[in-house]
Parts: C-alpha cells; structure tokens; sequence
C-alpha cells in the first residue's frame, strides 16, 4: 500500500500511556496532531504523529520519556531553513519556539544564558537591549540558536569560524530524559559532539553564549569583473575588511564585492558615524522581486534566457557598470547588515573547500558552464565529467570565507567532531542555489548539482550539513575519519536506543554496517502531493511496525519505572 498523504490517527496504546503518565506527573504536554511540516523552502514535507511545544525543562525531560516508552523517534525543529530531509519525521515533532527566553545575562562579560528555541533575531532584539550583540551571523536570522549549534553555521569572515565558537557551555537532554551540562571542562567529548550534533544526540534546551559590545557594520558594495576582483585573492581580497563576502555572477563574469568594517557603539554614540541605509531603488523592492521570480518562471520553459536573466536582473540591481562608479554603502546595526533576504524556495549545496583553491574552483565552474573551449578566452580543463549543454544556472554563486583554527581546536576542547571547515587553514565556502519558482523544480538542477559536486571533491571539499548534498556513508567517514568515529561513540552513549536517529542520520552519518537502534525510524516511502509540500517523506520504527504486542509488553512494564 502506497503511503498516505493525510495525517496518522494517534495510536491507541501510546495515547493511553500518554494519559497516564502526564495524569500521574500533572507536567503539561502540549502537543497537538493532524499537523504538516514542510521545510521553509516547501522542498521536503512530512506528517508527525504529534506536534509537541514544551514550555519548560521539565516538559522536555517527561516528552523524551513518553518517546522512549512508546518507542517514537523524536525530531526537534526550528525554522526548518535546511532545505533536505533532515527535519521531517511521522513520529513526534518537538518545537522549542515557546523556550524563548534569556535566562541571564551578566554585563562585565558578555555571557548570555538562554532557553535554546529563541530565534537569532529575538535574540540580536535581547541583546541589542542590553547594549550587546553577536560577534558574527550568517545570512538567515530565523534560526534557533539550537538549529545553528546543530547544523554549523557561519559567517564570512576570516576572524571568525562557526557561530557555535562563542559558546560556553549548554544543557541538553539526552535518550534516558535527563539533562546534563557541558563545556570544553565539563564533559568535553559531548561538548564537542553536541556542537554540531545534527539533532541526533538530544535535545539541546539551555545555551550559554559570549556575546560582544554593540557595534555597527560600515559596508560597501561593489559590482565589477571578476577577473579584477579575484586579481587579489592571494593579497587583499579577503583581509581588506573584518567581514567580506563575494556573489559571483558566471555567465555575464561579474562578481559583487561587500565588505564591511565594525563601527563601535561609541562612534555611533558621539556622532563621529551615524547610522544609514543604503540607497533604495524601484528594482530593490517588491518590483525587482516579482520580476527576478517571473523571469526565473519563464525560464523553466525557455532555459537559455538565463544567462540574459542574469545580466538583466543584477545589472538593474547592482548597476550595468563595472567598477567603483557602482559602489553603494551604509552604516547598519550589524544584525541588519548581516541579514539577507532569500527570496524564494530553493535548493542549494555548499562546500567547504581550501580558501587557496578558490580560484581554481571558480575558473573551472566558469569554464564548464559556459562551455569554453581551448582558445576560448578564461578557458581551462574543468575536467568535471558531465555535459553542460542545456544546463543553466540561477546566480549569484555565494561565496564566503571563515577559519576555525583562530577560536577553536581539539586541544582546547571545543571544536566540533563534525565541523565541516578545513582543520589546517582558512576555509572557501561555495554555494550553489537554485530556485524553485512558484514552488516549481527548475531544469537541469540534478545535472548542475552532480557537476558542483564532483568538482567539489576534486578539489578536497565537504558538504555543508545543512544543505542538499549526495554523498555516500562511505566518502564521509573517509573524510572525517577519526573525528566521526568520536562524534558516533559519543551519540551512542547519549541515545543508546535511537530515539533522535531518522533516515537522513543513517544514509550520511551512522555506521552503515551497524545494526539499526530499537527507536530507530526508517523511510517507508516518499508521495509527491503538489508544490506546496514537496515530497512528503513517510517513516516508522520498526521495532513497533514488527510488533506492536510485544513492544506494547515492554511499554506497559515500563510505565512505573519511568514515574
């Protein structure tokens, strides 16, 4: 029988254990059925039994022990930003969005202790109250703060690695509902793990955080040939300013340059620099929007527009001139400086490769997309082993720089087992996006992803967790090698029986060979029901699919000790 694409009935027998054990504790648990999750780009859907919004640390500790008795995975969920499978689950969804609150703050050092659902932009509001704020952010700031911890997120910048290098310590609740604390000192191998543990660990319900005195970002913003400004890759390019991001346009070989410099709180204060937005034209508003989406719409159809879309659209955006007649500037709060608008449902795979291979990358993505040949100016041997013919691209590819060595390390206990940035040198971010206009899969994205991919590995790169990527058990544990094997033996102390282990966990990061947990959930099937779900992703566990007697047996043996 095929998958449905309707809700599942809550189960009898769980629903009975429920009743009792929240009858006995009088603990609250909210939760709710017949709900649908969807990623936040509607690429991947899913259709938890229970939809479960605790309120407090003790709510967490019983919702982990109502799983582990009636044998239900548990998923924990932010603003589901990734765009993959990593959240969906048709067991029990948990969101921490009611544990919002900053729980301390001490002003002489910066140090924020808060609940782990607060958005990043409740919490740039919290601290901006305060006077403080995030030493650096990405591009997104509707994430949790435990979303990022558990995805590692970053920046651009080469003073700065993942966002999760300014915590200190946190709380998380593991498979046997109790919470435990850590920190480089206390407990350091689930420290490290929990830094990036994919949600696969527990549920992370407290974060400590180091924030920094308020300050603003003065930025600049340049559109030109990328040939003058990847001139100074090796120089100035990424040193020019405390943070600096590219976009590079492929087809019409433009690139835009943003950098911008940290302005104090005291400048802003003493009027020596005064905040300002940047120029605002008719194309930056909700007509550049609808035109972009448009034209991207009729690209599906008509493919070959797209490199005329790029040079079209970006060209009225960022100006049709190379060069510092181009430039635009302001003076923001850096939460807002920092923040970029996403535009529309997507796909995107991001790399993390050697910041010296930059170049190369992108001469020989450059070369393979606009079908160079020998002689052909900017040509060189791409070497990828697809054809690109009939393949277009969205633009811009986004690429970013960081270097974790500078705040974190494994001697000093807080560099995460799976951080994806490279261990003995600056790090190139490279991301790929392509859109899904009006929620509609665009041509040729399996062929473009198949040839960024290959050519990532080429050139000694990982993937992004977060992101859309393929990539076999295999190739992940040769590459993280000893670091996974640490980051595995850790989750399986903390959730020896599977409870927040799901299909997309077992297909990148379990040991393949091992044998699946009690709790474990497993795919069962995929239904494409239309655009504004995607693929809806079914899964069971199939110690309860094998046999609900016996593990009904275990569950009502367990009850009291549990209470």
């Amino acid at each position: 029988m095929a998958p449905s694409s309707s809700p599942t009935a809550m189960d009898a027998q769980a629903q009975r254990i429920i009743d009792e054990v929240v009858g006995k504790s009088g603990i609250p648990f909210h939760a709710r059925s017949a709900y649908t999750h969807a990623t936040w780009a509607k690429t991947f859907s899913s259709l938890p039994e229970l939809y479960i919004e605790p309120e407090t640390q003790e709510e967490v500790e019983q919702i982990v022990k109502l799983a582990r008795l009636c044998r239900r995975r548990l998923t924990t969920v932010g603003h589901a930003h990734s765009p993959s499978t990593l959240t969906c689950t048709s067991n029990w969804m948990l969101s921490l969005d009611k544990m919002n609150k900053i729980l301390s703050f001490d002003g002489a050092t910066g140090d924020a202790t808060m609940q782990a659902g607060i958005r990043l932009y409740q919490l740039s509001d919290e601290l901006a109250a305060r006077g403080f704020t995030m030493p650096i952010m990405g591009s997104v700031n509707e994430q949790s703060i435990a979303g990022v911890i558990s995805t590692g997120t970053r920046g651009s910048s080469l003073k700065h690695g993942l966002l999760s290098e300014s915590i200190s310590s946190l709380k998380i609740t593991l498979g046997n509902g109790q919470t435990v604390q850590c920190s480089a000192t206390e407990d350091p191998d689930l420290f490290r793990a929990a830094l990036l543990s994919l949600g696969a660990l527990g549920i992370i319900t407290e974060v400590t955080f180091r924030a920094v005195p308020a300050f603003a970002l003065r930025w600049h913003q340049t559109i030109d040939a990328d040939a003058r400004i990847l001139a100074a890759w090796d120089t100035t390019l990424w040193t020019q300013a405390d943070f600096v991001r590219v976009w590079w346009l492929p087809y019409t070989r433009r690139a835009v340059l943003w950098r911008a410099d940290a302005v104090p709180q005291a400048d802003l204060d003493s009027g020596r620099e005064t905040l300002r937005d940047p120029p605002v034209g008719y194309y930056d508003g909700a007509l550049g929007y609808h035109i972009y989406h448009n034209l991207l719409a009729l690209s599906r159809w008509v493919p070959r527009i797209v490199p005329w879309i790029e040079w079209f659209v970006f060209g009225l955006q960022y100006g049709f001139r190379n060069g510092a007649s181009s430039t635009t500037s302001a003076v923001q709060p850096s939460s807002k400086a920092f923040w970029m608008n996403c535009l529309y449902s997507q796909y995107v795979t991001e790399w993390a490769i050697p910041l010296a291979r930059g170049p190369e990358a992108l001469a020989r993505l450059g070369a393979w997309l606009n079908r160079l040949q020998p002689g052909d100016p900017g040509y060189v041997n791409h070497g990828i082993p697809f054809s690109a013919e009939g393949v277009y691209v969205h633009s811009p590819v986004e690429v970013r720089v960081c270097d974790s060595r500078v705040r974190t390390s494994a001697a000093r206990n807080n560099r995460p087992w799976l951080d994806s940035t490279v261990k003995d040198g600056p790090t190139l971010n490279i991301n790929a996006t392509m859109y899904r206009p009006y929620l509609r899969d665009p041509p040729g994205l399996e062929r473009w992803f198949a040839g960024f991919e290959w050519l990532m590995r080429d050139l000694g790169g990982r993937p992004h967790w977060a992101k859309n990527f393929k990539v076999a058990p295999e190739e992940l544990a040769d590459w993280y090698g000893d670091d996974l094997v640490q980051w595995r033996r850790v989750r399986d102390a903390a959730d020896p029986d599977g409870l927040f282990v799901g299909p997309w966990h077992r297909q990148h990061v379990l040991d393949p060979e091992a044998p699946r947990y009690p709790a474990e959930e497993v795919e069962s099937g995929r239904v494409s029901v239309g655009p504004r779900t995607g693929v809806t992703v079914h899964g069971e566990v199939q110690s309860v699919k094998a046999g609900e007697e016996a593990v009904h047996s275990r569950q009502d043996s367990g009850v009291s000790a549990v209470l």
